[in-house]
């Protein structure tokens, strides 16, 4: 009998849709308050999941979903980085 390896699930913040965490893309607000995007997963502090999808992330910037959760001003490069990522991801 072979064990089924429990998948984590995240929510994505603009869609409010779960999915798998590796299919997710992860924004961190470091604890000195400077917003990046972390591919890893892995590093500290207050992180926020969008899906892979350039929709998610034009509904997470209209409604400002990133700002909230993460409770600092996103600059509009977090958001052209995470296009960035997306369009790559496609290209595969």
């Amino acid at each position: 009998m072979a064990l089924q390896k429990k998948i984590p699930l995240r929510k994505c913040v603009a869609t409010g849709e779960m999915h798998p965490k590796k299919e997710m893309i992860r924004i961190v607000r470091s604890k000195e308050g400077e917003v990046s995007v972390d591919l890893t997963g892995k590093k500290s502090g207050r992180g926020a999941y969008v899906s892979k999808s350039e929709a998610a992330i034009a509904a997470a910037k209209k409604k400002k979903v990133l700002d909230n959760q993460l409770e600092v001003k996103v600059p509009e490069e977090i958001y052209k980085e995470l296009l960035r990522v997306v369009l790559r991801e496609q290209l595969k």
